[in-house]
C-alpha cells in the first residue's frame, strides 16, 4: 500500500501537498483558535507540515495518517527538525478507514477527500474521530468560475463539471450535511503557483538526471503540456480552500 511512484517524483521536495503555504496554515491555525494541549487528526497528511507546524506554534499534539511510505519519512524528519516528534505520531495506513480510538477536538482531511469517496462521505468519516463540539477541517477545491468547454474541465484535473462544485454549491453542501461553515482561508494564485509551478522544476531535474528511467517518456509529455494547461485554465478557473465547520 504506497502512492504511486510517478506521484512521489513529482512531490517529492514538497512540504505541503496542496495550494497552501506555511502563511496560510499560520493564519488558519489563528483562526480557529488552536492552544496548546488540543489534539488534532489529520487524514491524509502527506509530509505532514500542517501537524508539524501547528505542534511547533501552538503547542499541539497529533496523528497523522498517510499511505505514502515516503512522505510520512519527511513528515517523522520534520518533526524532528522543528522538535514535536514527542508529540505527534506518524501512521502507514489507508486514511478512509482510519479512525481514532480517543476522538479528538480537530479532524481534518486538507485536499483528499476522494478517500470517503467525496466531501459528504468525508465529512462522515471525520466525524467518527470528533469529540462533540470539535472542529472539522475540510480542504476542497472549486470552481472559481463556470468552465465553457470540455478541455477546461480536463486542464483542472476534473473529468466531468460535476466533480467540483462552485464556492455557493460547497458551502450549501456543508450547510445541507448539518454543518456551520465558522471559518475558511482560500488558496490564491501565489500559492497555486508555489504548488504547481514547482512541480515542474522537480520533473526537469528529475528527467536531466534519469533519461533513461522507464517513467522518462511520461514525464517528458507531462511537462511538454502542463505549464500551458495550468496557466490556460486550472490558475483562472480552479479555487482550493480549507473550511472550518461544526456540527449544528
Amino acid at each position: 500500500m504506497d502512492l504511486p511512484r510517478s506521484f512521489v517524483i513529482r512531490e517529492q521536495h514538497h512540504l505541503i501537498h496542496d495550494p497552501f503555504t506555511e502563511e496560510k496554515f499560520g493564519v488558519l491555525g489563528r483562526a480557529i483558535g488552536l492552544r496548546p494541549g488540543m489534539t488534532v487528526l489529520d487524514l491524509a497528511c502527506g509530509s505532514g507540515e500542517m501537524l508539524c507546524l501547528w505542534a511547533r506554534d501552538h503547542g499541539v499534539s497529533g496523528v497523522g495518517v498517510d499511505i505514502s511510505t515516503y512522505f510520512l519519512g519527511k513528515a517523522r524528519e520534520r518533526a524532528v527538525e522543528l522538535d514535536v516528534a514527542d508529540r505527534l505520531t506518524f501512521v502507514h495506513a489507508d486514511a478512509g478507514g482510519h479512525v481514532e480510538s480517543t476522538p479528538v477536538d480537530v479532524a481534518a482531511c486538507v485536499g483528499a477527500t476522494w478517500i470517503g469517496g467525496g466531501v459528504a462521505g468525508t465529512v462522515e468519516l471525520l466525524e467518527r474521530s470528533l469529540r462533540p463540539g470539535g472542529l472539522l477541517l475540510v480542504g476542497e477545491p472549486f470552481w472559481r468560475m463556470d468552465p465553457p468547454d470540455q478541455a477546461t474541465v480536463e486542464g483542472c484535473h476534473a473529468t466531468a463539471k460535476e466533480d467540483y462544485r462552485d464556492l455557493p454549491g460547497l458551502v450549501t453542501q456543508f450547510r445541507d450535511l448539518g454543518w456551520d461553515l465558522v471559518e475558511m482561508v482560500l488558496a490564491d494564485e501565489d500559492s497555486w503557483d508555489r504548488y504547481v509551478a514547482a512541480q515542474w522544476f522537480t520533473v526537469r531535474q528529475w528527467l536531466d538526471a534519469n533519461p533513461g528511467d522507464e517513467l522518462a517518456g511520461e514525464f517528458r509529455a507531462e511537462l511538454d503540456r502542463a505549464p500551458l494547461d495550468y496557466v490556460r485554465y486550472l490558475r483562472p478557473y480552479l479555487g482550493w480552500g480549507v473550511f472550518a465547520l461544526k456540527r449544528r
